[in-house]
This record gives structure tokens, sequence and C-alpha cells, in this order.
């Protein structure tokens, strides 16, 4: 047989394929409604578990494909049915409010609370942001979120993630434990450079100053001296503060370059850091629920079932409505015996109502579900 003529038929194939799909999602649709009559739950596991088992055992070598298959007929169905059934969840209730406070412009003024002193990186993400802002600064990422739960600050600014050394775990941890959002992020370059006093040469050192983020973005230069020790502070320009302040010939800050300058140092080495590629992530956070116009990131924080298939499950949800998935980052649960947690960034918007539709699927399957809020990065 030829090839056109194989092909003619598997054209012929494919049409019975789709007629047939077309009538599985129409009765899908029934089945939304009558579970939506009836309050019962999108997902039966236990029917979709003896159709795989009935699939597999009539497909014979080919029992994987055929498996997939109807692992992927059974997610399309449910994300269907999520569209369809209007069991009231959680994450609707904050979407819609979030977008009932957003307005069409991101505001450009406003108290915001920044971790650092004059010359931190999180204060050049403030004036990114908010480029009309006032900026209190705090000491901790702790003290960010207490100014903006407090109602002291209506924003605060946080590093979220750096290209080298992966997510600011304690900023995660700070998400989980408050009830925040998310409403804006920035991504900026950054450039360590080592500074001390004027005069001082690079034997006179015995003692290096940073934020414990920059000293891992430096790891390599920090391994090749001996006899120095590294001293973590709260930020990389408190550590040139510091040294400043100090004026201990022995000691050096790892900072930025306009640090040099603000504290009157001198840069001995401007090549440092591991990476030249070197980006930070910084979220623009607030207490009440907020989406302004042009959203298209949402963050999620997610939890579930330690069983096999589990974190497919959720993956096929995003694969089903073509939604990209920028990160996606396991993290231990202390105290517990190998249970974790995942940070998810998905390129979407919550205008979608396919997409919220997804989000409350996600809730109602998964054992923890965190909207932490849909954004525009700039």
């Amino acid at each position: 047989m030829e090839l056109s003529e194989i092909r003619e038929k598997i054209d012929a194939v494919d049409e019975q394929l789709l007629d047939l799909f077309l009538q599985r999602m129409d009765l899908s649709d029934e089945v939304a409604a009558y579970k939506n009559a009836h309050h019962l739950p999108i997902l039966n596991k236990e029917r979709e578990r003896a159709i795989l088992a009935k699939v597999t055992e009539k497909s014979g070598e080919r029992e994987r494909y055929a498996y997939h298959l109807f692992s992927t007929l059974f997610e399309l169905a449910r994300s269907r049915q999520a569209e369809l059934i209007s069991a009231p969840t959680k994450v609707a209730a904050q979407v819609r409010a979030s977008l009932e406070a957003g307005t069409s412009v991101f505001p450009q003024t406003g108290l915001v609370a920044c971790q650092g002193v004059e010359g931190a990186n999180s204060q050049v993400a403030c004036d990114r942001l908010l480029p009309r802002g006032n900026i209190v600064y705090v000491k901790t990422f702790q003290a960010v979120v207490s100014a903006v739960e407090s109602g002291l600050c209506r924003f605060g600014v946080l590093p979220i993630e750096n290209s080298s050394n992966g997510s600011v775990r304690a900023v995660y941890e700070l998400l989980q434990d408050h009830n925040l959002s998310i409403v804006r992020s920035t991504r900026l370059c950054i450039r360590h450079e080592l500074l001390t006093l004027p005069g001082v040469k690079m034997e006179d050192i015995t003692e290096i100053y940073s934020h414990e983020q920059a000293i891992g973005q430096c790891s390599k230069f920090l391994n090749s001296l001996n006899g120095v020790r590294v001293i973590p502070c709260d930020n990389t320009a408190m550590a040139a503060k510091m040294v400043a302040e100090k004026g201990d010939r022995h000691a050096a800050a790892i900072s930025s370059h306009p640090c040099a300058a603000l504290y009157g140092l001198t840069c001995l080495n401007d090549s440092i850091q591991d990476s030249d590629n070197n980006y930070t992530r910084f979220i623009c956070i607030t207490k009440d629920p907020v989406i302004y116009a042009g959203a298209n990131r949402i963050s999620l924080i997610i939890a579930f079932d330690n069983r096999p298939g589990a974190l497919y499950e959720i993956l096929s949800k995003l694969a089903a409505l073509d939604i990209n998935m920028t990160k996606l980052e396991s993290c231990p649960v202390a105290g517990s015996d190998f249970e974790f947690v995942f940070f998810l960034e998905l390129d979407a918007s919550v205008q979608d109502p396919s997409v919220l539709a997804m989000l409350e699927e996600m809730e109602r399957s998964c054992a923890e579900f965190q909207f932490l809020g849909n954004y525009a990065e700039v």
C-alpha cells in the first residue's frame, strides 16, 4: 500500500475520532449538569481507574499509549466540567474581589516598605515599580510584611528569586504564612562588586560582608580566597554602609556599584559574581487582593497527596488549556516526612474563564492551594 493510501485511511479514522470526541464532550456537559444539580465532585477517581484498567487490558502491547490517550480524555472532560460547575470556591471569590478592586492603571505613588538602606537592590526595584513612591526602609523581610499587614505601608517590595541562586525561600515562607497578594513584579540585572575603603589592597582583607544571596552568587570567587571570613548581613547596601562606618581596612563588602559612590568606597574587583547573566526578580505585595489591567502572570503555592501521577494530574490541566508554566519548584515542608509544597508560575490571566475554572479545579483537588496573585511584570 502506498503512503498516500495509508494517509487517506488515517484521515478517515481521524474524522471518526473527532466525531466521537465531540460526542463524548457533549456527554461530559450532561455529566457536569448532573453533578452540579446533585452537588457531586468533578473527579471520580474510582470510575477513571476502572476504565483505565479495562483499556489497558484490551490494548495489548500498545496499552501504554492507550492509557495516556484516555488519561488525556479524562483531563479534558474534567477541565470542561470545571468551566460548567458553579460550586463556590475560595479562589473564585478572591479573583472577583481582586478584579473589582483593580483599576486600569497601576499606582505610581504610595508608601512602600523596602528591606535595607539607600542603595539596596530592593530600593532600585521600588523605584521601578512605583516611580514616585515614598520608601520606608526596614531591617528584615518580616518587617516588610508587617508594615503592609498593619497598614503602615500600602505596598511592600521583596526579592523572590535569582537566576543564579534560585528562590528566596524566606520570602516564599512569608507568603505561605501571611494572607498577601502579589500585584506586580520586575526583574533587575544584578552586578556585584567587592568594595573597600580607599587604598585597601586584596591582601589586606580578612572579612567580607554581604547578604546570603549575594554570597551564593559569588561563591566561586569567595571559595578561591584563603584566610577570609565571609559574614552574612541583612542587605548588600547595609554591608557597604557597615564597612564605610566601621572604618576597618581589613573589611570589604560585596555590594553594587552605586553603593561605592553612596558610601565613599572603592571598587577593588568588579568581576566576582559566578555569572554575568545574573537577574533577581522582585515582587510588589499588598494586604488586600488586587488585579490590575494587563495582568498576565499567575503565582501559586500548592501541595497534593504523595502518590504516583499526582503531579502529572496538575500539569495535564495546564497542557489541556495550552498554558505555559514558567516556574515549578518543590520545597520540603519543615518537620514532615518528605512532604513537599510546589511553587508555580503561569503565563495566564484569570480574565479567561477557562483559566479561572482550571484554578477552581486545582483548589478542589489539591491538599493545599494558595493563589498569590495575577499580575504583570515590568
